[in-house]
């Protein structure tokens, strides 16, 4: 590449002397009939290709050219100042610094990854406040650029879960009644009160009666507790689901107005090595909590 610039700036040089014994005549009709044929070329080429030695010497000869002859060129100021700050960035040889921080461990992406299609409500916020429940400190920034590497929405705005899922996940807790009714041969009708364990799918029939007045529903239901004993705890389910969700809010969810940590449970250091996680289902499965493995 050098030797070129050094053959164009000796070409330019000897058409410069051989320009010094010609008439003014001459030069002027060669000049009208180079200004004709890149007329021409201009209409033919949209953007001609040049390499660095012919930058190197439009530029040079630039400075030379009056302003009539700066405008009809095919090179732009602005172009000239790009040429320039390329040969200027060129010079600086030192090696860059590297920016952000250092390298994520390829466990911690697979972590983060996980956590994302296990809990599909989760935003990038939250994954990254879980990692750093777990000992690997990530900014919310790198999660949010892994997950919509990988295809996954960062900041998902989903819905919740479906009936038939929450039903199976709280089926051990819940009773389901109805009433069904039944046209006697003398065209009276009675209504009949059913209740059935979702868990066991056995069924109980509390009652018939001809007026299912709120009374007798309410007496109907006194009936079953007894009926079930020391099984109808499981049937205090609000209870039950409220004091599950107080001890997990209050020990395994990060809160970013405390530094991503729980409220009555500090950050672990932070953790070099790679580590083991395994997951721990709340409320069958509604709640996902993740510890490290002792």
């Amino acid at each position: 590449m050098a030797l070129r610039l050094l053959y164009l700036i000796f070409v330019r040089l000897a058409g410069w002397l051989v320009l010094l014994g010609r008439s003014q005549r001459s030069k002027e009709a060669e000049i009208l009939a180079l200004r004709h044929q890149l007329a021409v070329l201009r209409r033919q080429v949209a953007r001609p290709q040049l390499a660095w030695a012919d930058r190197a010497v439009i530029s040079a000869l630039a400075r030379l050219l009056s302003l009539e002859g700066r405008r009809r060129s095919f090179v732009t100021p602005g172009t000239l100042l790009r040429w320039h700050a390329d040969l200027v960035r060129r010079c600086w040889t030192f090696k860059r610094r590297s920016q952000g921080g250092p390298r994520t461990r390829a466990s911690v992406w697979t972590l983060a990854l996980r956590l994302a299609r296990e809990n599909p409500l989760w935003g990038y916020r939250r994954i990254a406040g879980e990692l750093a429940a777990l000992g690997c400190r990530v900014g919310a920034c790198t999660v949010w650029l892994l997950l919509n590497k990988a295809g996954i929405d960062p900041a998902p705005r989903r819905a919740g879960p479906t009936w038939s899922g929450f039903l199976r996940a709280q089926a051990e807790g819940i009773l389901a009644c109805d009433f069904f009714h039944c046209d006697t041969v003398l065209f009276k009708r009675l209504y009949c009160l059913v209740v059935m364990e979702i868990g066991t799918r056995r069924v109980h029939v509390l009652g018939v009666t001809e007026h299912p007045t709120g009374p007798w529903v309410a007496q109907q239901a006194r009936n079953l507790m007894i009926e079930l004993g020391d099984r109808a705890e499981d049937a205090r389910h609000l209870r039950r689901v409220l004091a599950i969700y107080e001890t997990h809010f209050n020990e395994h969810p990060p809160h970013r107005s405390l530094g991503q940590a729980a409220p009555l449970r500090a950050l672990p250091d932070p953790v070099e090595d790679d580590i083991e996680v395994i997951r721990r289902d709340r409320l069958g499965g509604l709640i996902h909590e993740y510890v490290q493995v002792a």
